[in-house]
């Protein structure tokens, strides 16, 4: 069976998974940081899941078809999925099929170095799974040439019909809508000692503002100014001199981080459960 969410969030494990998790994605993103930026966003998130789950169910993306699901979902304006579009053609991330004989449309398909990213980024995520559980779901997925494509659509589901996704809780939404913002909440987690994690102000591994903008590639500026916001809500502060001290994350967005990562979990799991999970190696 399937994990819950709340079996998840609940999990004795999961403090020290999601870290390691964590850690992963970073450095997944260090590998291809050009096609790291179409995760960049919740929303660019949510629509390249789309577009897989496309590809994967019809042999083809289109982009009617790709604009008729994304707006169907309310995930963004027909003018942001159309320039999001172009722009995964013009980055090749997506390229048009070969021996294409319809004039009328250029049905596309992921790149093979689009392709792998989403391997590791499942395998990763499996990987937490198997964690709490002891399980083999990453060893199955990767002995089966086909588990991709079995997969991608069903998370794909999940996500775009997930409330908790789609609106994500009060600090954990500031950085889902900033360039790289989940990139930002990652490296704050990978700072943290998860035996830590009780504490009202729990201590990261981030100490400057500076630094940290850098190595993201994002507007110092910007960054601070969304890092402000969240320290007027209480999420985060310093426990010194702001910017030249350690930075901490309260109880309250630590376990938002938590939770929302239950919920994503849980849909991949419930996506393996459906149709890997027969398939064990």
């Amino acid at each position: 069976m399937a994990f819950s969410a709340n079996e998840i969030a609940r999990h004795p494990a999961l403090h020290r998974s999601i870290r390691s998790q964590a850690k992963a994605l970073l450095a997944a993103r260090e590998s291809s940081p050009r096609l790291a930026s179409v995760f960049a966003t919740q929303q660019r998130w949510l629509m390249a899941h789309a577009g897989l789950a496309i590809y994967f169910r019809q042999g083809a993306l289109t982009t009617a078809r790709f604009l008729q699901l994304v707006e169907q979902h309310s995930v963004a304006s027909r003018n942001t999925a159309d320039a999001f579009m172009k722009e995964m053609l013009k980055y090749n991330y997506v390229e048009p099929l070969p021996d294409n004989t319809d004039r009328r449309s250029i049905p596309l398909r992921p790149t093979v170095q689009t392709l792998q990213i989403l391997a590791a980024w499942a395998m990763i995520h499996l990987t937490t799974l198997d964690e709490l559980d002891g399980g083999g779901r990453r060893a199955t997925f990767a002995s089966r040439s086909d588990a991709l494509a079995r997969l991608e659509p069903l998370i794909a589901d999940g996500l775009l019909t997930s409330g908790p996704v789609r609106a994500p809780e009060k600090t954990f939404s500031l950085f889902t809508w900033l360039n790289n913002g989940g990139v930002v909440m990652e490296w704050l987690i990978s700072g943290v000692d998860p035996g830590l994690a009780d504490r009202d102000h729990i201590p990261t591994g981030v100490v400057s503002i500076g630094e940290f903008a850098n190595w993201l590639k994002l507007s110092r500026t910007h960054l601070a100014r969304k890092l402000r916001e969240a320290e007027d809500l209480g999420s985060i502060g310093w426990l010194g001199q702001r910017g030249h001290s350690v930075m901490w994350m309260s109880r309250d967005f630590y376990r938002e981080y938590m939770d929302a990562q239950a919920v994503k979990l849980a849909i991949i799991d419930q996506a393996f459960e459906q149709n890997l999970a027969s398939m064990a190696a």
